[in-house]
């Protein structure tokens, strides 16, 4: 297991420039996603339990109808660390995932999760 390695205001800053959807409010990073309703709801905080055992670094959710607020930060050391921002980028990057224009797949025929 490694050490919990706290960010700097600056690497905290580069990650928010590099995931604008993300900010860092009360000494966590936040994220809300918007859904088409309560079935998609449910799939994302599934899906993003799974990642979060997967890589054994557990968010807080706050969920709604059609929304999902992950917030994350190391309660060990109260404070951001490279597994909040390393969890965070699998769940923007799952979360957000659409098929390619080109794609065998067709897509969510409505506006997804954003």
């Amino acid at each position: 297991m490694t050490e919990d390695q706290v960010l700097s205001e600056e690497q905290i800053q580069e990650f928010l420039n590099t995931y604008p959807e993300w900010e860092l409010r009360d000494g966590w990073l936040r994220r809300k996603f918007a859904t088409p309703g309560w079935p998609h709801t449910l799939m994302l905080v599934n899906t993003i339990g799974y990642l979060a055992e997967a890589g054994w670094h557990h968010p807080d959710l706050n969920v709604g109808y059609a929304a999902v607020t992950v917030k994350l930060q190391t309660h060990r050391v109260r404070a951001i660390t490279t597994k909040d921002t390393a969890l965070a980028q699998k769940i923007e990057e799952t979360a957000t995932w659409q098929p390619e224009e080109d794609s065998d797949l067709d897509g969510f025929p409505k506006h997804w999760v954003h």
